[in-house]
């Protein structure tokens, strides 16, 4: 896939764990993990704005794209 999921990198950045981000945005700790390993399909512009408010960072720093050869 040309979009390269980064959160893991950002939620060490700022120390926080898959439980307290899931609890803090309000989804489950299994969809967390599934945007962490980039298996996700899509995400809802609610669900990516709550993570960037919780991490305090912009949808850049999650998500950036690879043109795919």
């Amino acid at each position: 896939m040309a979009i390269n999921v980064t959160l893991d990198v950002m939620m060490a950045k700022r120390k926080i764990t898959v439980t307290e981000l899931s609890e803090r945005v309000g989804i489950t700790m299994a969809n967390i993990s599934i945007l962490k390993t980039g298996k996700a399909k899509a995400i809802r512009f609610d669900t990516l704005n709550k993570i960037c408010e919780v991490l305090d960072c912009q949808p850049g720093d999650i998500l950036e794209y690879r043109r795919e050869e």
